[in-house]
């Protein structure tokens, strides 16, 4: 089992800025992608970033524009720069990572944006 551990949300008036961290125990370059998700109370969860092996990126039209998805290989960390942030962008996020035919998942970080 592979851990991903989340950190850096919390509370952020709209118009705010927040970086979420993803970091693993082992190189992020052993996974075939890794990306950010979030689900809302009531909501599924969501896709928003995702970035290759390669450093292909994709983004959710939501978020596009505001969020940006990067890593550091030596750290094992990829993160989630938040701009411009919404209180419609109020979730826990997620990371996750693919490795062949297993899927990993974070324990999620909450948050919140205030109007």
């Amino acid at each position: 089992q592979v851990q991903l551990v989340e950190s850096g949300g919390g509370l952020v008036q709209a118009g705010g800025s927040l970086r979420l961290s993803c970091a693993t125990p082992v190189s992020i370059f052993s996974f075939n992608r890794m990306g950010w998700y979030r689900q809302a109370p009531g909501n599924q969860r969501e896709l928003l970033a995702d970035i290759t092996n390669g450093g292909s990126t994709i983004y959710a039209d939501s978020v596009k524009g505001r969020f940006t998805i990067s890593r550091d290989a030596g750290k094992n960390t990829v993160y989630l720069q938040m701009n411009s942030l919404k209180p419609e962008d109020t979730a826990v996020y997620y990371c996750n990572a693919d490795r062949s035919i297993y899927r990993y998942w974070g324990q999620g970080t909450q948050v919140t944006v205030s109007s």
